[in-house]
């Protein structure tokens, strides 16, 4: 899968991760998801997660991920962190591995909460939230970032970053096609934590926003600053 292909799904991710920052220190009571454009998964709960590119595509993957770090950032960023990079808190649930063992301990933490000592640790998120949205959030995590790959390529990323945002201001010298393609580079050697096959990182949110349009070059800028922020 390359970069480029999913550009106005993937645009959305950057654009739904900035909106919902606001979200992720505030109130611990679930907010629904919405989840329109996604397959629907009926009411029997899944063991595995239906959402990945091989079993639905590029594009509803993409989708998946969007709607995903939406849910994530309203319900799950205050335990266990923006962009699921976990403070010591909670869990880091980008160590979950992207497969049928990693989907069933997540379904089942997802669904019933956990409870130790009489302590609620996590909420019970599954008859509020429903299926669908356990499974976007599931797809947006096992993308996260592998830390050492984002640190391999964070200096560059910050200088492509500030030229990017010159560009936001007066985009007459930049070479649109030339940003995409080293943002995708970067994007394609950067690992997910999970074993996910490709990483929804900062360079990729980027890469995908890029157009060639004023409006584009400021929020790909944004989407670096998040995800550099965020791995830091």
């Amino acid at each position: 899968m390359t970069a480029i292909t999913y550009k106005s799904a993937l645009a959305a991710v950057a654009l739904t991760v900035s909106a919902t920052l606001v979200y992720a220190h505030g109130d611990v009571t679930p907010q629904a998801v919405d989840t329109a454009g996604l397959p629907e998964t009926g009411d029997e709960w899944l063991s595995e997660n239906p959402y990945r590119a091989d079993a639905v595509g590029d594009e509803v993957w993409a989708r998946a991920v969007e709607i995903g770090a939406s849910g994530y950032n309203q319900n799950c960023a205050r335990c266990h962190g923006l962009e699921a990079i976990s403070g010591g808190l909670a869990p880091d649930v980008r160590f979950l591995e992207a497969e049928e063992y990693g989907d069933e301990w997540y379904i089942e933490r997802f669904r019933f909460g956990y409870t130790q000592n009489g302590t609620t640790k996590m909420p019970e998120f599954g008859e509020l939230l429903g299926q669908d949205a356990a499974w976007a959030i599931r797809t947006y995590i096992e993308t996260r970032p592998d830390d050492a790959s984002m640190e391999e390529v964070a200096e560059e990323l910050k200088a492509l970053r500030d030229q990017i945002a010159g560009y936001g201001a007066d985009p007459a010298a930049a070479d649109a096609d030339a940003l995409k393609a080293r943002l995708s580079e970067i994007a394609a050697n950067i690992e997910t934590v999970s074993g996910a096959p490709v990483a929804d990182s900062a360079a990729f949110r980027a890469a995908n926003l890029i157009d060639g349009t004023q409006d584009a070059y400021v929020r790909a800028a944004e989407a670096l600053t998040i995800g550099l922020s965020a791995a830091h």
